[in-house]
């Protein structure tokens, strides 16, 4: 039996990142043979990664990087299990490096960059941290010509907005990548609402104002005002700017000869149905569990 060191112990948390005994019990079934542990190491990483790969992962951060010129700029969600290790300098560092490549590269096919070798630390990483870790989607936004891409990410990296302008400066990009953030508009011009919407959103005006007892073209008209309504809070370009409500956003981009040719909003989460537990329950199954071992 190969005599197994505390030096090459801490060698090989050094070169995995995984915990002390991990370390220890793959160089004893590799009877010492550094290399030969890394790569068993490796290959339980995959396995232990995939049993995670079915936990709900909600939680997590939203970066972006924008090109010193303004010419284009990247938006990337990675997530995680809990709000505890979005903030651990593991994740970080593996979310913020994911970025960085997915910028130099201009790449926003999540598939293609997990191909490149970020798979394998993220593997890696599940089983450092114990938590299922998921690049979630990239997105990419270049500027037209003569325009300009900012970005703005609320101090919490839950929300960040790519705002994408013709004409105006990174200034103006950046005010109107906070406006969204807080604001979260559907769409940035009123004809650019999908009709589905629209008919639902008449529908339901219809059977509200049904209600009211009014003759049928005053309820026409009703209706009609309250489509108009709401197509203005959902539209960019006619919301009150939320830095200056006296103005909306349009008139803003008006005075500075700008216009807004896209924006892309991520929201950590949006739209992954998250797992409700029960702590109690899961307790008391814990206990259970134990008592019939």
């Amino acid at each position: 039996m190969a005599n197994i060191t505390a030096g090459m112990v801490k060698e090989l948390r050094e070169r995995t990142g995984l915990g002390m005994m991990d370390c220890k019990k793959a160089l004893v079934e590799a009877e010492g043979d550094m290399e030969k542990a890394i790569e068993d190491l490796r290959k339980s990483s995959g396995l232990k990664a995939a049993k995670k790969a079915g936990r709900t992962a909600a939680e997590g951060v939203v970066i972006t990087r924008v090109a010193d010129d303004g010419s284009y700029a990247v938006v990337v969600e990675v997530n995680s299990e809990t709000d505890f290790v979005e903030r651990d300098d593991n994740f970080l560092g593996f979310a913020n490096k994911i970025t960085d490549q997915a910028f130099a590269g201009k790449e926003s096919d999540v598939e293609k960059l997990l191909a490149s070798g970020i798979e394998d630390e993220r593997q890696a990483l599940v089983q450092k941290i114990g938590e299922n870790i998921n690049l979630r989607r990239i997105q990419v936004v270049e500027a037209p010509a003569g325009g300009v891409v900012d970005a703005y990410v609320h101090s919490n990296n839950r929300i960040a907005v790519l705002v994408a302008l013709s004409g105006g400066n990174a200034e103006l990009a950046r005010d109107v990548a906070m406006h969204v953030a807080a604001v979260n508009p559907m769409v940035v011009r009123a004809d650019d609402v999908p009709q589905e919407v629209l008919d639902k959103e008449r529908e339901i005006f219809t059977a509200q104002a049904a209600e009211s007892g009014k003759p049928a073209e005053i309820i026409a008209k009703m209706i009609e005002g309250r489509i108009r309504k709401y197509v203005s809070e959902i539209t960019l370009l006619e919301q009150a700017f939320v830095k200056d409500p006296d103005q909306t956003v349009g008139a803003l981009l008006k005075a500075a000869g700008a216009d807004v040719v896209g924006f892309v909003r991520y929201e950590v989460g949006e739209g992954i149905e998250k797992e409700v537990v029960d702590f109690a329950e899961e307790v008391a199954a814990q206990a259970a569990a134990a008592k019939k071992q």
